[in-house]
């Protein structure tokens, strides 16, 4: 399990013309799942990115410059957890990136849900997403930039 975190001040996720997913402050989350995550830590990913301290405290507004020391769950952030297959692209040879190590689409599916209802559980005070094998827009406005790499 993959999962690139941006902490954004808004973003949103478009399907054929209709937004079918918004948040303000909060994370944007990419999610991929590989051949590896026959049994990912949904649940312990889930409540890690509730409580990662990725927010600055509100001595200087909550966003950017100082040491994060808030969550998700301490400024009532939202989440829009966006699908995506393509981080488990391999690029070491070609010219084209290699999919294969990528988890089949229909266990990925079912695990994408069940980690979007972890985050849910988790408190997340809203918790929006993507359409698994929908083509989409995704549009976020960084804040910092402050982006991480989790690995599951």
């Amino acid at each position: 399990m993959r999962i690139l975190l941006q902490r954004v001040s808004r973003a949103r996720v478009v399907v054929g013309g209709e937004t079918i997913g918004r948040i303000e402050r909060g994370a944007l989350l990419l999610v991929g799942f590989g051949r590896e995550d026959e049994t990912p830590p949904l649940a312990r990913m889930a409540d890690k990115i509730a409580n990662l301290r990725i927010f600055a405290d509100d001595g200087d507004g909550g966003g950017g410059g100082g040491r994060p020391e808030r969550s998700l769950l301490d400024v009532g952030g939202g989440v829009l957890a966006v699908p995506q297959f393509t981080l488990h692209g391999r690029t070491a040879k070609g010219r084209r990136p290699d999919f294969t190590h990528a988890l089949a689409p229909a266990l990925a599916e079912s695990h994408f849900h069940s980690f979007v209802d972890f985050l849910s559980q988790a408190g997340v005070a809203q918790v929006e997403c993507g359409r698994f094998g929908a083509q989409m827009a995704v549009e976020s406005v960084n804040d910092g930039p402050f982006t991480l790499m989790l690995d599951g």
